[in-house]
């Protein structure tokens, strides 16, 4: 969007040279000879720009898009940022990285110049213009139709669904919270080009709305996506276009078109069983895995990688020195019986001294009134989930996410959509068209897999539901990345001080320990990039959020 329209092309190309899957086709093409027609006369051609797009959702997008840098890495670094803004993944001690611990403290998105906003606005515009140049040479008709072209034209409509649902929850107000005919969204381009207004919130979810009927009527004589590897999940099908439609929908309230769309989501991933839910969250192998990015290991992104910002079995400083903790209040809710309880330890020694609640260290550790207690516990620890000593523990710390090969900085898949997550969307929308029985239905399979005592009947009014619903979808979807929207679509603040507290510092939050809801705090709207308003002629300061 920073540049002139030749950057389309530029990036089109570079999909190919440096990030292409096909390493025949980097030995054998010299750099100069790759030409846009090149690069899109052939459905194999396209099929190596799309795996480009791919390789872009965890790669350092420094080495795919002009105007990005070497601090994130894709997912790996947007992912987690829904749960640490939304203050569900919880900071426990004063350490930095990445502007990690600048998120969790708000003073990143709401700041034009920064990366985060710069970067994310990048990468997804950048998506757009893949898919743009894609459908465009589609629609030209001069490539033979065929199940194999239905399947790439399918997976192009539903990237430039997936980027334009990303930057509209993220730059504009929220749909249900706002005034969307009215309210300004972001620039809709659909052409290969690189400017353009700010359309409205409405256009743009129109615009969603429509792709997404084009991918999936395009996967309808597709040839059907590969199974039975990591990476076969890597490539977008028909299952991840209706889980997109399912969250498109119900962001905006559409909840008949949020409830049907889940349930086709999740047709053929069933969902995971004990072993499967705690094994780490670390593969697209796992059942549930709708989509999801396998990482390469030759591309690692060592500490930009999602684990390294979250998983306290990483070896990082991040990590070692901060170990991330679950909002107590939320874990102290889970029934014994459910084992989800159990990838959170809320007995973990503080072992921390410069742990930001100023409990850490034994003898300040009100947990504990024993040394030989204190050690012996953090041995338990590290034994159970294969870390040392060189890692810091802290109550309350999880273990939802682990790597395969813990105590490592080896890369490990970044999962976007799973089963459960349409479950509950399903629940959520017929709860909020007072369905009763049917949101108790929906959400029967999922909480009795984890819960062994588990009763849905309890939950018999809407207002019971809606509760219990919101407490399932922190529990079951917490570490994914989901806290953020959550909180704009259900309008909630961010309170750390109520109901006992959350287990965060004041002193280390700052003005993010609370924040008031989304319809009254437009804190929550990400800034319109800088570098964008300096570059597009069509947006200028008056724009800005």
């Amino acid at each position: 969007m920073f540049k002139k329209t030749k950057i389309l092309l530029q990036v089109v190309v570079l999909s190919l040279i440096v990030i292409s899957c096909d390493d025949d086709f980097l030995e054998t093409t010299p750099t100069d000879a790759v030409t846009p027609t090149i690069a899109l006369s052939s459905v194999e051609d396209m099929q190596k720009v799309l795996n480009g797009v791919h390789r872009s959702l965890f790669s350092q997008l420094v080495n795919i898009f002009p105007g990005s840098g070497t601090q994130r890495a894709g997912n790996h670094y947007w992912i987690p940022l829904g749960d640490n803004l939304a203050g569900h993944l919880i900071h426990s001690a004063n350490a930095n990285n990445l502007g990690w611990r600048d998120e969790m403290q708000w003073n990143s998105h709401t700041i034009p110049t920064s990366l985060t906003n710069r970067i994310l606005w990048n990468h997804r515009y950048n998506t757009i213009l893949h898919a743009n140049s894609i459908i465009e040479k589609i629609n030209e008709g001069t490539i033979v139709n065929s199940p194999d072209l239905k399947a790439i034209e399918g997976q192009a409509y539903t990237y430039r669904a997936y980027s334009y649902l990303s930057l509209i929850q993220h730059y504009a107000k929220g749909y249900l919270i706002g005034n969307p005919a009215s309210d300004k969204g972001v620039p809709l381009i659909l052409i290969p080009q690189t400017t353009g207004p700010r359309a409205t919130v409405e256009e743009i979810y129109n615009q969603i709305g429509n792709d997404l009927d084009a991918a999936i009527a395009a996967f309808g004589s597709a040839t059907p996506r590969p199974s039975g590897n990591a990476k076969d999940k890597s490539q977008l099908n028909v299952n991840v276009a209706h889980g997109l439609k399912a969250r498109w929908a119900l962001s905006k309230g559409d909840w008949a078109t949020a409830a049907s769309e889940a349930v086709l989501a999740r047709q053929g991933f069933p969902i995971m069983n004990e072993a499967d839910w705690k094994s780490g969250f670390n593969s697209n192998n796992l059942s549930e895995v709708i989509w999801g990015s396998n990482v390469i290991a030759t591309e690692t992104t060592f500490f930009r990688s999602y684990f390294y910002l979250m998983s306290n079995t990483f070896n990082g400083s991040q990590i070692r020195n901060n170990p991330k903790i679950a909002d107590r209040r939320l874990v102290d809710a889970i029934p014994a019986t459910d084992y989800r309880k159990d990838v959170f330890i809320i007995d973990a020694p503080n072992t921390n001294s410069s742990a930001a609640n100023g409990e850490g260290g034994f003898g300040n550790d009100p947990n504990y009134t024993s040394q030989a207690a204190f050690d012996a516990k953090r041995a338990e620890i590290n034994t159970t989930y294969g870390i040392t000593n060189a890692f810091n523990q802290h109550p309350y710390m999880h273990f939802k996410m682990k790597n395969k090969n813990p105590g490592s900085i080896d890369p490990d898949d970044v999962i976007y959509m799973r089963s459960s997550e349409m479950y509950l969307i399903e629940a959520e929308a017929k709860a909020m068209l007072n369905d009763i029985a049917g949101a108790q239905t929906a959400l029967r399979p999922l909480g009795e897999e984890r819960d062994s005592a588990y009763d849905v009947t309890v939950y018999n009014s809407q207002a019971s539901l809606m509760d219990h619903i919101k407490f399932q979808r922190r529990l079951e979807l917490w570490g994914e990345g989901f806290g953020y929207t959550d909180k704009i679509r259900w309008d909630e603040g961010i309170d750390h001080a109520a109901n006992g507290g959350s287990g965060a510092s004041q002193v280390l939050y700052q003005n993010a320990y609370q924040i008031d809801r989304p319809s009254i705090n437009n804190a929550w709207i990400f800034k319109i990039p800088q570098a964008e308003i300096d570059a597009n002629p069509d947006i200028t300061p008056a724009d800005q959020n």
